[in-house]
């Protein structure tokens, strides 16, 4: 049993032009590594954590100069790095897309997280971490679903960070996905509807509502399979659960998606011997804010996805 360098005495940090902008829920996730997320949002909302001498919220958005007032935090976890299975990093050394010195972009297997927590051990950026021990700053640019397969960004220092979201949120960044649905009529569709994010239970969920944030999303056909169909999906925006929420608006549910999906896509996709979100980041491109370069990136679909599509073209019903 180990503790973290923390554990028994209060420490200060100075925030640096690294950290600058970081949320503090953030920062200390990566400056108390091992710790349960859970035992720093506590620590935080109890006002343990200062941020020059005053409480501070988790949303608190760190500048240059700022000291942090970090309590003693013991934990009985061990501090050792998570164990990356053999499988895992073959995976992942076969999934990166495009690299420089400023940034990773990776083909996220299906099924894997894009960070720990929530009862998942190990995620994208920890394994990273693990893989790549030099980099002492790597960070996710953005999201994905869990079981959402495709492109994602990881930034390898935390400036460039900042600089890539901040390109994100100005629309710089065309981000394509490619999903499998039911119930898609003609060859073009553009979904304009607002969405609110939801709690039903324990569950995180996005609805439809007047009340929500406005949401844009173009579909367009790129083949079809009877009453099935794979259309491209360009974000105009980028909400939480944007494309699966609209899709089923729509009236064309993306199969597989065990939240906004129907029986129907269940079924076709159970008669096909499969069970997955057939969701996939296909592409991204970018000016890259340091270059000038444009950046193309196009994800392979995996084998699974391939198998579903071969399977609907020879049994086209």
């Amino acid at each position: 049993m180990s503790d973290t360098p923390a554990a028994d005495r209060v420490t200060f940090v100075t925030i640096d032009e690294g950290r600058d902008g970081q949320r503090l829920d953030n920062f200390l996730i990566t400056h108390l590594k091992g710790v349960p997320r859970s035992r720093i949002y506590r620590i935080i909302r109890s006002g343990e954590v200062r941020v020059n001498k005053k409480r501070a919220k988790q949303t608190t958005r760190l500048a240059v100069d700022d000291v942090v007032r970090v309590p003693p935090v013991r934990t009985s976890e061990s501090q050792a790095p998570p164990v990356v299975s053999g499988g895992l990093a073959e995976r992942l050394a076969r999934a990166l897309l495009y690299e420089d010195d400023q940034i990773f972009i990776f083909n996220k297997p299906a099924g894997l997280a894009v960070h720990g927590g929530s009862g998942v051990s190990l995620g994208l950026i920890e394994a990273l971490r693990v893989l790549y021990p030099e980099e002492r700053n790597l960070e996710l640019v953005h999201r994905l679903d869990r079981d959402t397969s495709g492109c994602i960004m990881v930034a390898r220092h935390r400036g460039f960070l900042r600089r890539l979201q901040k390109l994100m949120q100005q629309g710089g960044v065309e981000k394509r996905y490619w999903l499998l649905c039911q119930g898609f009529k003609g060859s073009e569709r553009r979904m304009e509807a607002p969405l609110l994010k939801i709690t039903q239970g324990n569950e995180r969920m996005v609805r439809v509502s007047r009340e929500g944030k406005a949401s844009v999303t173009d579909f367009t056909l790129v083949e079809r399979f009877g009453d099935a169909a794979l259309v491209e999906a360009r974000l105009g925006t980028g909400r939480t659960h944007q494309i699966r929420v609209h899709s089923q608006f729509g009236g064309f549910p993306i199969l597989g998606d065990d939240k906004y999906g129907s029986r129907k896509g269940d079924a076709r996709l159970e008669a096909l011997g499969h069970r997955r979100l057939c969701l996939h980041a296909r592409s991204l491109v970018f000016r890259h804010p340091q270059s000038g370069e444009t950046i193309k990136v196009n994800a392979p679909l995996d084998e699974d996805f391939e198998a579903i599509l071969a399977a609907l073209r020879s049994d086209k019903r």
